[in-house]
């Protein structure tokens, strides 16, 4: 009788064919257990034919045992070099992921300045914490610069970082301005990605020639 005027069960993993799904089912019949253990073993090399770009590393090994059990519905009786996976894990939902779920109160400045300000606040020393302030205080006003063609005002920028540290970072304002201490030096600026386009005298963007 033609295979293809009978029912032919699932596929339950359709990357490896129909025809590896029934060496499987071939395999599950011998009797000898040594037997069926070496015929797997000779299918976890087709199948390593059917994925020529996966690694040989343990990982991608263990991977293909375990399609093999799933291919074979749990039930297969054999020596391998690793245990079969429960069954259970075909239907196990994957654990959802841990998101912060705190308040961003200046949305403008981003997650991460506000992660940076946490790991000022930790800094004992008073050097490294001033140095520390500098820096999120530059890159506060070269965020705010993107998205306000207006010139920021250092105090805007001293007082935000005190807000988002609930108090805990601060730093003289008439020293913020007297050395310049939130603008980038000439060094600095070129050491910065370049964006494609720069803004003219009339806040325009030069197009590129």
């Amino acid at each position: 009788m033609n295979d293809y005027n009978t029912i032919r069960p699932a596929l339950i993993l359709k990357e490896y064919g129909r025809n590896m799904q029934m060496l499987i089912e071939y395999i599950k019949t011998i009797d000898d257990k040594e037997k069926r253990s070496e015929s797997a073993h000779v299918l976890i090399e087709l199948m390593k034919l059917i994925n020529p770009n996966a690694k040989d590393t343990q990982e991608n090994s263990q991977k293909l045992w375990d399609d093999l059990f799933i291919m074979s519905d749990f039930d297969l009786d054999i020596d391998s070099p690793f245990p079969m996976p429960e069954k259970e894990i075909l239907n196990k939902k994957p654990e959802r992921l841990g998101y912060k779920g705190t308040e961003i109160r200046f949305k403008h400045y981003g997650r991460n300045i506000q992660l940076l300000i946490e790991k000022a606040i930790e800094l004992e020393d008073p050097e490294e914490r001033d140095a520390a302030i500098i820096h999120i205080g530059r890159l506060m006003k070269s965020f705010q610069n993107t998205w306000n063609r207006d010139n920021v005002d250092d105090d805007t920028i001293v007082k935000n970082i005190k807000t988002m540290s609930k108090g805990a970072l601060s730093i003289e304002l008439d020293r913020v301005k007297s050395e310049n201490l939130f603008e980038y030096t000439l060094k600095e600026r070129r050491s910065r990605p370049v964006n494609k386009g720069r803004r003219n005298n009339n806040g325009g963007r030069r197009r590129r020639n």
